[in-house]
């Protein structure tokens, strides 16, 4: 029997099946799972850190956020076969540009995942889904190593240029080649 269910291969759902299992209520607000790679995988409890942090990048972001650009946190972003659910995230345009549809990754030139627990799926699953997907800039903020991890330039399902940021240093934020401002990463964390 264990043999049997190691050959099975899971049901891999497309972006629009996904959508259409929302809108029947066959999966309901209840219902906390990102679709990563056609694949329903359940969001994590977020501990009192995870929320804190997420909230402080959030808050720092906002203060920076240029015209032409909002800040997301926790919603839905549409790329080829997955619809992950960034931390934080910049978008362009304005809220209401998005009334019919979810940001693309066109439209998000900055992905945060805020790793308290889950740094082995943000690394391992997320990261590459988001280079994949051409996501300019992704963030992973390492709650337990007290750092920031910035990749960009998206290659293929990697980022060709990465840096460790530590709690006592200053992260210079860019958004389309334009420096915004700067934020000290020990201000974001607990």
């Amino acid at each position: 029997m264990a043999s049997a269910a190691r050959s099975l291969e899971p049901f891999v759902f497309t972006v629009a099946q996904y959508h259409a299992m929302r809108d029947a209520a066959i999966l309901g607000e209840d219902d906390h799972v990102e679709l990563l790679d056609g694949i329903l995988v359940p969001k994590r409890t977020k501990k009192p850190p995870h929320r804190l942090v997420t909230g402080l990048v959030r808050a720092a972001l906002e203060r920076l956020v240029p015209e032409g650009y909002h800040v997301d946190s926790q919603e839905p972003v549409t790329t080829e076969g997955s619809e992950p659910e960034p931390d934080v995230c910049f978008v362009r345009g304005d809220r209401r540009d998005y009334a019919d549809r979810h940001p693309g990754p066109a439209d998000v030139p900055l992905v945060v995942e805020v790793a308290d627990d889950s740094l082995s799926r943000d690394k391992g699953i997320k990261l590459p889904l988001y280079a994949r997907a051409g996501i300019a800039q992704s963030w992973i903020v390492d709650v337990q190593a007290r750092v920031i991890e910035t990749y960009c330039d998206p290659q293929g399902e990697t980022y060709a240029t990465s840096r460790i940021v530590g709690e006592t240093e200053t992260l210079e934020v860019e958004l389309d080649g334009t420096r915004i401002g700067q934020l000290a990463v020990g201000s974001l964390l607990p």
